[in-house]
């Protein structure tokens, strides 16, 4: 296959088309597929052998795609997209504009909610946002439903200093005053090193519809997570360090940082229903054979199905997998009393890999 031929639409949708058969979600998944391609904005029909039009940070190479398994412990599936579209003339306002223009076409077809939405727009839509993102989207796919959709906003928006303010107020805007002291008293100790660095929505009204909170963590040690995760009512705080352990080694993770994020939905007040955490695991192993050993590892330990795995990166890829490094890129514990599970993150490589880390041969 000629790759540089490709578009970005052809590659990327292309794989969400493989992804959605491993994983039983379908023979025909030619709507989410014409979803994705709608999503991606301008880019979409650029040729992978031109450089990226938007340097996105969701993935390491400017892919403004990411894709994620989600392993429930009752044995079901969920595949996930996040993304960014890309505007004409592509910068953080312009891309903010296009996906909510996108998004809210989509809004009678999907039925989809806005009403949270509204209620805290103007603290994180800005005409000259700070930063490299402003909104994010993220597409839901589960067997036998119609696709789902999240948004994520970024607190920092009006720069890192007011990211605090804007939480606190979003929270209380959404009836979760308390919700922010509970998560500054559990997750934001350590100056600096703490901070807010998403906030997002479910754009569907169930009584399941979450509002997240993601704290980043640099530098962490395992029992910051542990302190963390003690938010959220009935966690085993074992598996938290065991997950840390397992995945990403002893710490401290000095590399990207750990990532917590709070889940509230309806009834909860002051402490969230969910907590997860998310290991960047790519800046913690060598090459991607590495990761996949590791996840494998995890999948075992809370009795998931590692062959889904293996099936999931063959869809992706045909590379070695001791060929790069980031094509695994996140992995997540989801600590859920009504879906708790593991999700691993994958790149779509759309424009590179990433080279392994050198291999410490043993004499």
């Amino acid at each position: 296959m000629d790759f540089a031929a490709l578009s970005l639409r052809d590659h990327t949708t292309g794989q969400l088309t493989d992804l959605s058969r491993v994983l039983g979600l379908g023979e025909s998944v030619e709507s989410p597929a014409q979803l994705l391609g709608d999503l991606l904005g301008a880019a979409a029909d650029r040729s992978l052998s031109e450089p990226p039009m938007w340097p996105s940070d969701i993935a390491d190479d400017a892919t403004p795609v990411e894709f994620s398994v989600a392993f429930d412990e009752d044995g079901s599936l969920t595949l996930r997209v996040l993304g960014e579209t890309v505007a004409e003339q592509p910068g953080p306002a312009a891309n903010l504009r296009a996906t909510r223009r996108v998004l809210e076409s989509l809004a009678d077809r999907y039925q989809l909610s806005f009403e949270r939405f509204h209620a805290v727009e103007d603290l994180f839509l800005t005409d000259d946002p700070y930063g490299d993102f402003a909104l994010w989207y993220s597409l839901i796919l589960g067997p036998g439903s119609e696709p789902q959709f999240k948004v994520y906003f970024n607190p920092e928006v009006r720069g890192r200093e007011h990211a605090p303010v804007l939480v606190a107020e979003a929270l209380t805007r959404l009836g979760l005053g308390e919700a922010y002291r509970t998560a500054t008293e559990h997750a934001i100790l350590r100056g600096d090193l703490d901070r807010f660095s998403f906030f997002a929505l479910d754009l569907h009204e169930q009584p399941r519809s979450r509002v997240k909170v993601y704290i980043s963590h640099d530098a962490a040690e395992a029992s910051d997570m542990v302190r963390a995760a003690a938010a959220a009512p009935g966690v085993d705080l074992e598996r938290v360090r065991d997950f840390c352990s397992l995945v990403g080694g002893s710490g401290p993770f000095t590399e990207r940082p750990l990532v917590s994020s709070y889940a509230f939905v309806e009834g909860d007040t002051d402490r969230p229903s969910n907590y997860s955490l998310y290991l960047p695991i790519r800046d913690y192993v060598e090459d991607d054979e590495e990761a996949r050993e590791r996840v494998a590892a995890l999948l075992e330990r809370h009795h998931l199905d590692t062959q889904v795995l293996d099936r999931a990166l063959d869809a992706l890829t045909s590379r070695p997998l001791r060929d790069g490094v980031g094509l695994i890129a996140h992995v997540s514990l989801r600590m859920d009393p009504v879906r708790p599970g593991v999700t691993v993150y994958l790149s779509a490589e759309a424009y590179s890999t990433t080279p392994p880390r050198v291999r410490q041969e043993i004499a």
